[in-house]
């Protein structure tokens, strides 16, 4: 499936998340624009999805509740079969990851302070969560975006032996083992500033080097990769907002380009992309380039297509989903699609 033409945007529901969605939306991409060829109504607040390339299913958390779903994809026509939902083994399922060397799926629950472990069945559906791993430390000092442990990404890394969990709460980025059982372990965790947050991580595509995006102080940390101990050091922090912004601003999501020249981080608030350049020589080592505008209220979530040449960012609350071109030398940004998209919250090109 990869560099397939297919994407599924998962889309908020209900009322507490001030959502307008339906469910799961599935469309077809191309240099012309985005098309939809397929929904999946009645889905409760699909967050985050992955995808499992092996097996041709689509596995999403779910905000709000304590299920984790699986479907089965037609790429052809768009179609998803709903497989089943099954017990997270937590509440408010964020990020999801497929491992890559036993018939499991993982997944952060956000309001438990759990990384969990879900069973594949042989049809591709998920079975109930058979480990839970509770996350060590005390929380950040955020009264109250900072009480408990609060995971919310789930990042293997590029060897495929370690998953990597920011934990927003506790101000740590845990990296942790698995067996072929599922069961997890905590091998290190890596102390981020009090009171920054730390909430999705991408790693460099080919340095040791991982970057983590901070949502309460909208910071970037570089990070040394130790690929066989399993060990994140912190070395270089920057803000993501501008020196003359004084307003309420949390970032999100991040990105690293394929050539490992370029990150982008999204900003709800500011609603703007920050753009940072990457030093080729000391990769933990990022300078500031500037802001482009989302063109909508509360990007929360972005990614690239799979051919890496544009960004794509879901505004949440501008109901709509904006495609930017990157400049292969600059990686300055321009729009080049944008669609309306009740209340997006992810996208997943399968």
């Amino acid at each position: 499936m990869p560099g397939s033409d297919v994407a599924v945007v998962g889309c908020y529901t209900t009322e507490e998340r001030k959502a307008r969605g339906k469910g799961l939306a599935v469309y077809r991409y191309s240099a012309a624009g985005w098309e939809l060829i397929g929904e999946l109504a009645g889905i409760v607040n699909p967050s985050f999805q992955c995808i499992d390339p092996v097996r041709n299913c689509v596995y999403s958390a779910h905000g709000d509740s304590g299920i984790a779903s699986a479907y089965s994809i037609d790429q052809d026509t768009g179609a998803l079969k709903a497989l089943g939902e099954v017990s997270a083994g937590g509440t408010n399922g964020v990020a999801l990851a497929v491992c890559p060397t036993a018939p499991h799926v993982f997944v952060a629950n956000y309001s438990s302070g759990s990384v969990a472990s879900l069973p594949i069945a042989e049809d591709g559906g998920l079975q109930p969560a058979a480990f839970v791993l509770e996350l060590p430390g005390e929380p950040g000092p955020h009264r109250s975006e900072q009480p408990f442990s609060h995971p919310h990404d789930t990042v293997i890394d590029p060897a495929g032996r370690f998953l990597v969990v920011p934990d927003k709460g506790l101000d740590r980025v845990f990296v942790i083992a698995w067996n072929a059982d599922g069961e997890l372990r905590v091998v290190s965790a890596a102390d981020m500033r009090p009171g920054a947050g730390p909430r999705h991580l991408k790693f460099h595509p080919d340095r040791p080097c991982a970057y983590v995006v901070n949502e309460i102080d909208s910071t970037v940390c570089a990070m040394a990769w130790d690929a066989d101990a399993g060990v994140l050091t912190p070395e270089h922090v920057v803000p993501a907002l501008p020196d003359d912004y004084f307003a309420r601003s949390t970032a999100a999501e991040i990105v690293v380009d394929p050539t490992g020249r370029h990150l982008y981080v999204t900003n709800r608030g500011l609603d703007a992309v920050t753009r940072f350049a990457i030093d080729p020589v000391d990769p933990c080592r990022l300078t500031l380039q500037g802001w482009t505008p989302t063109e909508g209220r509360e990007p929360r979530f972005m990614t690239l297509t799979p051919d890496g040449s544009r960004l794509v960012v879901a505004n949440e609350q501008a109901d709509d989903i904006v495609e930017f071109a990157i400049d292969p030398t600059s990686g300055d940004l321009s729009v080049a699609h944008r669609f309306r998209t009740l209340s997006p919250s992810s996208i997943v090109f399968t």
